[in-house]
């Protein structure tokens, strides 16, 4: 039966044993566990706050990243309409242009075709003159070799200028 009651000196022995055991424990080892554990437990709560913090700018810089690629959306529409809008103006201004130069072209043919015209008109009068004077001329000096008939003209002359 001495197995199952153990005496009393056995009792205080592993008593001490006991707490020697553990009181070396609690100096030397149970400290350095809890600080580890505590320590590990610290930098677990910081990696979540920092998991928390970075996961927040995330959000944040997609946020940011979507109203500045809307400014810039919103910023190329406005160059763009302003180019088209530029570029409808240059041909406006360029088909005025065009018009005007035309127009202008236009105009300097009518004046320079009508003075060529009216030059051409005053040379072939000038030459029907000089020819019906040179006609004129060798009729009249055919007719009035003789005398005679200078005379008759001349009378027929001043006759025509009294009726006149």
């Amino acid at each position: 039966m001495e197995l199952v009651t153990p005496g009393i000196g056995l009792i205080f022995w592993q008593t001490i044993t006991f707490l020697i055991v553990l009181g070396l424990l609690a100096a030397f080892v149970w400290r350095p566990i809890t600080d580890a554990l505590r320590a590990r437990e610290g930098f677990i709560a910081d990696s979540l706050d920092a998991a928390e913090n970075a996961k927040k700018e995330i959000s944040q810089l997609k946020a940011d990243n979507e109203y500045l690629l809307q400014e810039a959306r919103a910023e190329r529409d406005k160059i763009l309409a302003a180019a088209n809008d530029a570029a409808k103006k240059i041909k406006e201004e360029a088909k005025e242009e065009t018009a005007k130069i035309t127009a202008k072209m236009t105009e300097d043919a009518r004046a320079l075709i009508n003075s060529e015209k009216n030059a051409a008109l005053s040379e072939v009068k000038d030459l029907v003159a000089s020819l019906s004077l040179d006609i004129a001329e060798k009729i009249l000096r055919k007719n009035l070799e003789d005398k005679k008939a200078q005379e008759t003209l001349v009378q027929e002359l001043i006759k025509d200028i009294k009726v006149s």
